[in-house]
């Protein structure tokens, strides 16, 4: 039966705001957003589409918005590319303006000449607007500028922001590719570990990693904040906050001033450690809980010590660098440390009301205590990254940046005027999960992101890149658009949204300049074919998996894969590439209901897959005719090698042999998501302490080496 079609209003209305009304499915299908979604995604968006009247006021408005400002709130362009500004004001009126350029660029002032175009005035509140159009020279330096403009008495001011045309890469990997290790901290535990993977460890990981393998990076999971008090929430991709940092990877006895505490405040630190040290051999599923337990009460023993007057200064500087933002997040913390699991009172839902307000003061040590946590984070990522390069990696940590944050978390407390309500993000059914996916996150909002001129996004992004050689943008489709499914409805029943991708990918490509770090985008899944060429063209690798890189019916010959790509056998949504291989995927599927086909018809394409891969592998002299499992593996990354990619990742489940999935899409308290600690083929856990030893890590190491 043909689809009813969408009213135009309506059309123009969600054209107005990115709404897009249609999309292509995975299997090549057109389909048509239902009217009712594109209500409901409106209304997140704070238009009222209701009625075909309200449309008509919410599409005058909309125009009316533009003219009612004298500048935009913010203005994105390309270094030597220039550009234009549009200026608001009562029509005939004069009007000067100039760009006031950053201090980091230099400071100075650059007048701005008028262009001869004309647009005719508009009425606007009973006021007749003018135009005056502005020229944005090609030649300003990099950064975060103000244009001001003045009109008698009114001046104005706009962000504009002066973006790389292209990121280049470091100098030597245009000769030479980098080949680097792709890990879960939390699962890599050491002897001094507390039962979760910590920094120290990530410091000892990638110099080891340097040293014994010939690595050039190291690629960990986010290490995003999550909650303060148990339960702790598993997923890193679901956090509290994407800015800061999850102390539960803090390492109690790096900090200076434990190795000066008091016999007395010394023993306890030493019985949480007691407590916590013998969860690092339990091959059970990670409890975070317990971690972080145990490691709260030690932190705040060394928390309540002295510090020296450097070191003082030191966390003052850093508490006064982050600003309110960390402020806003510390605050968060106490609050929910206060409430304890109750239901917070609706005017602390607020941050700027004065029950708020009260609590910050009340509360001072304890918002204190979380900005501490974060300084001493901060010491404990710069540490692993200066051990990266020291033991001779030329790019170091890669840090993994999540696509969203928790809907009761901090940032959507702190920021709640940039996100969307009523909406979560997930994405449209796939091959893979075949009923879509609803990731329970709430997105920012593209029009109240430009409002406050990209900030919180540029600060994320600033302390995610502060001790880091590259970073990985998970899903960086969603800087184009991102799949908005209602409250209420199935993740089928949703819509894309744009975002000003231009601004967005120029910020990012801005802040990895100045941090001198290398992006790369996880490209995977359903977006449109233009977005890749686009990413290529501002120097943004993307992402290769081995088994998605697909010609027709056949797998596609490594030497056609991209250049600018980071290119991997795996990725931590898939079993490792034993299990893979094993065909443990289907069967873990089946035993959850994931699967929307009948289980033989999955599993009977799964063994077509493997055979395809073999004779792919046997064409090459990659494998015999009856490989090993491990044969199997090293060959697959040996593949990898005959590709034109600048990088090639190796995930370490499969260096060590293990099976085990650390993710399965789809899944919530099923499958012991985030909680698997690395083990190998037989099950037997692998420390950090004996990895760089491990039979199966030493074969592929020498595998890549030939």
């Amino acid at each position: 039966m043909a689809e009813t079609p969408l009213p135009e209003a309506l059309l123009a209305l969600a054209g107005r705001y990115g709404v897009v009304p249609d999309y292509w499915g995975f299997d090549g299908s057109h389909r048509q957003v239902a009217e009712g979604t594109l209500v409901a995604v409106l209304a997140a968006l704070g238009v009222d589409a209701s009625s075909p009247e309200r449309v008509e006021v919410a599409l005058t408005n909309a125009e009316d918005e533009v003219w009612r400002r004298m500048l935009p709130p913010v203005l994105v362009v390309r270094a030597g590319a220039g550009g234009s500004v549009a200026v608001h004001v009562d029509d005939g009126a004069p009007v000067d303006a100039w760009v006031e350029l950053e201090a980091e660029s230099g400071g100075g002032r650059r007048d701005l000449a008028h262009l001869d175009v004309y647009v005719p005035p508009r009425t606007v509140d009973g006021r007749q607007v003018g135009r005056a159009t502005l020229e944005i020279p090609a030649d300003l330096p990099l950064g975060w500028h103000t244009i001001v403009a003045e009109s008698g008495a009114t001046t104005a001011r706009c962000t504009l922001v002066v973006t790389p045309a292209r990121l280049t890469l470091p100098v030597g990997l245009d000769e030479r590719r980098a080949i680097g290790l792709m890990a879960q901290l939390y699962s890599v535990r050491s002897a001094q570990s507390w039962g979760l993977g910590d920094l120290a460890d990530l410091r000892d990981l990638a110099w080891s990693a340097a040293r014994r393998a010939s690595a050039d990076f190291v690629l960990i999971n986010p290490l995003h904040a999550a909650e303060p008090a148990p339960p702790m929430t598993p997923s890193p991709y679901l956090p509290s906050s994407r800015r800061f940092v999850n102390p539960v990877y803090l390492r109690v006895e790096d900090i200076p001033e434990t190795a000066y505490l008091p016999t007395a405040e010394r023993t306890l630190v030493e019985w949480q450690a007691e407590a916590a040290r013998p969860l690092s051999a339990d091959a059970g599923p990670i409890d975070r809980d317990a971690v972080w337990t145990a490691k709260k009460v030690a932190l705040e023993v060394v928390y309540a010590a002295p510090r020296s007057a450097a070191r003082q200064a030191r966390f003052d500087a850093f508490r006064a660098e982050q600003g309110q933002g960390l402020e806003d997040f510390a605050t968060w913390c106490a609050l929910t440390e206060h409430f304890d699991g109750e239901r917070w009172p609706p005017e602390c839902h607020d941050r700027a009301s004065d029950a708020v307000r009260a609590l910050r003061t009340e509360l001072a040590d304890r918002v204190t205590f979380h900005c501490w946590l974060q300084w001493v984070a901060d010491e404990q990522l710069a540490a692993a990254q200066r051990a990266a390069l020291e033991g001779g990696m030329r790019l170091g940590i890669m840090h993994d940046l999540a696509v969203g944050v928790h809907p009761e978390g901090a940032d959507a407390w702190a920021m709640s005027d940039v996100f969307a309500h009523g909406v979560a993000v997930g994405a449209p059914p796939d091959m893979y999960n075949q009923q879509g996916q609803d990731w329970s996150q709430p997105p920012w909002r593209p029009d109240a992101l430009a409002r406050v001129a990209y900030a919180p996004y540029r600060d994320m992004l600033r302390t995610v890149l502060r001790h880091a050689g590259a970073i990985r943008i998970d899903h960086i489709i969603g800087l184009f658009r991102l799949w908005w499914i209602p409250e209420g409805r199935g993740a089928q029943a949703g819509a894309y949204v744009r975002y000003d991708h231009e601004a967005l990918i120029g910020i990012l490509c801005l802040e990895a300049e100045r941090a001198g770090a290398v992006v790369i985008g996880e490209d995977l899944g359903t977006f449109e074919p233009w977005v890749r060429d686009y990413l290529v063209d501002r120097g943004i690798l993307g992402t290769s998996v081995l088994w998605f890189e697909r010609e027709g019916d056949d797998f596609r010959p490594p030497e056609h894969y991209r250049r600018l790509a980071l290119a991997t056998v795996t990725t931590h949504d898939l079993p490792p590439t034993a299990g893979y291989l094993a065909g443990e995927h289907v069967e873990l599927r089946e035993r959850l209901g994931l699967l929307t086909e009948p289980v033989e018809k999955v599993r009977a394409d799964a063994w077509a897959e493997r055979r395809q891969l073999l004779d792919l592998l046997g064409r090459r002299g990659l494998v015999g005719a009856d490989p090993s499992e491990r044969q199997v593996v090293e060959a697959m990354h040996r593949l990898l090698l005959a590709s034109p990619a600048v990088l090639v990742g190796v995930s370490l489940p499969d260096a060590v042999g293990e099976r085990r999935a650390q993710n399965q899409p789809g899944t919530d308290t099923e499958y012991p998501n985030w909680k698997v600690p690395l083990a190998d083929s037989a099950q037997r856990l692998v420390t950090l302490d004996e990895l760089f030893d491990h039979p199966r890590l030493r074969s592929l190491v020498a595998a890549l080496r030939r």
